[in-house]
């Protein structure tokens, strides 16, 4: 199992891992125990070994290849190295869900006529680039900005739009989305989006966080299947961090 410190939960398990290079257990061009099994044996969920995964190649220790696992590309040194502090993608949305339902909710009880035309605005945005097949997320971070500025708390739009900086400034978030390769989802989140916007034209805040809620759970189990390596048919949910209740509905 893995102890508490004061690395980052997802380096803690990607330092037992290198011990286990370090150990002789492998060899380079070896493959490592599949991500359920790592999951197991550490007692940690499946997220945070797949942020440990993601941390490795980034560093150039193993060779992640869809459909087939995870190998060792280079083995460590003797010495334990720095953390590089990045953000875990699965530890970031966590920290949304918990922010972004709340603000919602809040969002409920403050929201005006003009914010609602201008999430509307965002969301034909949105619903345009989906439709083009473009990469293109502007539509979706502004609908999450524009929540925020409906609570008319400058602070809180400030908090989200870190969150945002944090996503885009994270070599472990873009690893993560090289790995998928079906869009399919991003239909799927675009009416997660118009649920809580219906939320939140009814002024109703339980309603608006258990929607904002249900989404961010919905973009992590996507992420986590879409990128998962060893298993085609992971059933994401039997890892779930917790059911909505969580978030205070």
């Amino acid at each position: 199992m893995i102890e508490g410190g004061g690395k980052r939960r997802y380096e803690e398990v990607a330092e037992a891992l290198k011990q286990e290079l370090r150990a002789g257990n492998y060899r380079i061009g070896d493959r490592l125990k599949t991500e359920r099994q790592i999951s197991e044996e550490m007692a940690v969920s499946r997220s945070l070994v797949r942020e440990a995964v993601i941390m490795l190649e980034i560093e150039g220790f193993v060779d992640v290849r869809k459909g087939s696992g995870i190998y060792v590309e280079r083995l460590p040194s003797g010495e334990s190295e720095e953390p590089r502090g990045d953000i875990g993608p699965f530890e970031l949305l966590q920290a949304r869900q918990v922010l972004e339902s709340s603000i919602a909710a809040f969002a409920a009880t403050m929201v005006t006529k003009s914010d609602i035309l201008r999430m509307r605005e965002a969301l034909d945005l949105e619903r345009k680039a989906i439709e083009a097949g473009s990469g293109d997320y502007s539509g979706d971070e502004l609908f999450h900005h524009l929540i925020a500025e409906a609570t008319q708390n400058s602070v809180l739009v400030d908090m989200i739009d870190e969150l945002w900086r944090k996503r885009e400034q994270s070599p472990m978030w873009a690893r993560l989305h090289t790995r998928i390769f079906d869009r399919g989802y991003r239909g799927k989140w675009l009416e997660d989006h118009q649920a809580i916007l219906t939320a939140l034209q009814c002024r109703d805040p339980g309603a608006a966080r258990q929607a904002m809620w249900r989404h961010l759970e919905n973009v992590r189990l996507t992420l986590l299947e879409l990128s998962d390596v060893d298993d085609p048919q992971f059933d994401g949910y039997l890892f779930d961090s917790g059911p909505a209740t969580a978030a205070g509905t």
